[in-house]
């Protein structure tokens, strides 16, 4: 087998590309960076992991069909006492002389749902698999308040590309279409350019990878399964 399937559902996802101090924003579909952070909480790695991190991202050819695309949420945030300045010191209201209030806006798709594929080596794909049926730490959907509402293990498989792959599979809830939007990943240079290759995850720093947007054609197999 070459390929994990992931569904990725929930009442609310969140998958930032240009995610900045207080604004918080998703990408209309889940990121690569995003899943492969799955993997690894999955895996039980954290920010110690850089490498076998970047390994595992590097190593694995992502895609996504939209079974789902949900609606886009923009939730207002207040913190308060929260804001340092560039010297490390807790930044205060020169008028009401209490600590500054964080704003953030954060950005969720609601009620989406995803079907992620991700093809590598063999070896690379059971030890994903196995880990994401016994995950040893909680996974979510981009951030930690999204929860996944279904198993995040979707099967696996062996498929010459990721579209053969994305077209195997039944839609989520069983909805009766025959075409579906996905974008998957593409050699270098060739399609859209995103930032979502992990470089570091502990110095959230990200590498160009190039994607492209195609439909999806079921095929007669996945369009009668629920």
């Amino acid at each position: 087998m070459n390929t994990l399937f992931v569904r990725l559902e929930g009442p609310m996802q969140s998958w930032g590309t240009r995610a900045r101090w207080g604004e918080r924003d998703t990408a209309l579909e889940p990121t690569k960076s995003g899943v492969i952070g799955l993997l690894a909480c999955a895996l039980g790695w954290g920010r110690a992991h850089d490498t076998q991190i970047r390994t595992l991202s590097k190593a694995l050819r992502f895609g996504v069909r939209v079974d789902r695309p949900g609606r886009l949420l923009v939730d207002y945030h207040t913190v308060i006492g929260g804001v340092r300045s560039a010297e490390g010191k807790i930044k205060i209201n020169a008028n009401t002389k209490a600590p500054e209030t964080v704003v953030s806006r954060r950005a969720y798709l609601c009620d989406a749902s995803f079907l992620a594929a991700l093809q590598g080596e063999e070896e690379v794909i059971e030890r994903s698999s196995a880990a994401l049926q016994a995950p040893v730490w909680p996974p979510f959907l981009g951030r930690r308040s999204c929860p996944p509402s279904v198993p995040l293990w979707a099967g696996t498989g062996d498929f010459p590309s990721l579209e053969d792959a994305l077209a195997s599979q039944p839609v989520a809830g069983g909805e009766g279409r025959s075409t579906l939007r996905a974008v998957v990943e593409r050699p270098s240079g060739q399609g859209m350019r995103r930032n979502d290759e992990i470089l570091s995850l502990s110095l959230r720093t990200y590498l160009p990878r190039y994607v492209g947007e195609t439909t999806v054609e079921l095929d007669s197999r996945s369009k009668g399964r629920s």
